[in-house]
């Protein structure tokens, strides 16, 4: 298959997601999570990555980042610093060759606004879904403790940057907020996987939408603007995924793979 081509869209929100190898579990341990997040951590320091949220699974991982239109590097090389070097400790303390991650991570950009809570709430469920916890509080590698109890030290998150995007006062207010759509989501069953915060270009209303699709001028043509309620997406559409797509519990699919230049 041939690679997907590589772009950069300025100013937005991205949903990114990235798999260990053939799905293996190479995140098993706490402490190949730990050195995961220690190296967002470096990020942050590093090139001024902005951190929405997070959550570190045993065989894949969300990140869900800020784009704030000054630097066009500064995700794709989070993103290299990151993966890079968790993959070479992983492989140096475990004398093992070959690829830690899929080649490819996806992005899906996201509006602010409703979209965004929906998809922080989906994230932090994550592990919830998959059986693992009962509530996202018991999972430490994931941004719901973070957000409402911020840290004074080795923050993870951009704080400002979220409670702006929200459009909070404080992260009191953010953080009772955001306990509350947890438990509405938690409490009435609402955490059912949905393939378009994972599989699709964009999530948001038809106006996002579509401006995003325009914005990718001939990368755009081909995709289909589908959904309806005010939510709507950026994909493949439903006729190319007839004769495409295999499994539904795929996590990450080819296809609708979208991705920044590589600057390196």
């Amino acid at each position: 298959m041939a690679r997907a081509n590589r772009h950069y869209l300025p100013g937005r929100v991205w949903h990114v997601t990235h798999r260990c190898h053939k799905k293996e579990f190479l995140l098993k341990f706490a402490r190949d999570r730990r050195r995961y997040l220690q190296w967002v951590f470096e990020a942050r320091k590093r090139y001024g990555l902005s951190v929405l949220s997070y959550a570190v699974t045993c065989n894949h991982v969300h990140l869900l980042v800020r784009d704030k239109g000054h630097r066009g590097d500064v995700i794709p090389k989070s993103i290299q610093l990151i993966a890079g070097r968790t993959g070479q400790e992983f492989n140096k303390r475990k004398n093992r060759k070959g690829a830690y991650w899929e080649d490819r991570y996806h992005a899906t950009a996201i509006e602010a606004g409703k979209h965004l809570v929906q998809c922080l709430v989906y994230i932090d469920l994550n592990m919830v879904r998959a059986g693992v916890v009962g509530h996202p509080s018991e999972w430490g590698f994931c941004g719901y403790n973070e957000i409402l109890a911020p840290r004074r030290r080795y923050a993870l998150i951009d704080y400002d940057g979220l409670r702006s995007l929200l459009n909070f006062d404080s992260m009191d207010d953010l953080a009772a907020a955001y306990r509350g759509w947890i438990e509405e989501s938690v409490g009435g069953g609402n955490n059912l996987r949905d393939g378009k915060w994972t599989e699709s270009v964009a999530v948001g209303s038809e106006a996002f939408v579509t401006a995003t699709k325009e914005a990718l001028g001939d990368k755009g043509e081909g995709r289909a603007v589908i959904g309806g309620d005010g939510s709507y997406e950026l994909r493949e559409s439903p006729a190319a995924y007839k004769g495409i797509l295999g499994h539904e519990s795929a996590v990450l699919r080819p296809q609708n793979d979208y991705f920044w230049e590589n600057t390196d």
